[in-house]
């Protein structure tokens, strides 16, 4: 007999948990695209944050349209908690013509 799941394996992550809280302000976004950059399809990683990113989303949305998944793990009010993945789909951020 074989087991069946109705959930989907959770993506990796190549890296601990990002708290931006430590980070100055004017240095988050880079930081975060970079590491983002670094992801390969059906990758992730954790933002922590002291407010909703929101506005990083749609910067997200903007920039890289689809490519990225978004899905909040912790909601307020002290603290955001926000997994963000490179679809699968997407293949990796090289030049290599995707894996």
């Amino acid at each position: 007999m074989t087991a069946t799941h109705s959930h989907a394996a959770p993506a990796l992550s190549p890296f601990p948990d990002l708290d931006l809280r430590m980070l100055p302000p004017p240095e988050r976004h880079a930081r975060i695209f970079h590491m983002l950059g670094m992801l390969e399809g059906g990758e992730h990683l954790v933002l922590i944050n002291d407010h909703d990113p929101l506005p990083l989303h749609s910067q997200l949305e903007w920039v890289q349209p689809g490519v990225f998944s978004w899905d909040y793990v912790i909601k307020g009010p002290s603290e955001w908690r926000v997994r963000i993945g490179r679809r699968a789909e997407a293949g990796c951020n090289c030049s290599c013509g995707g894996h």
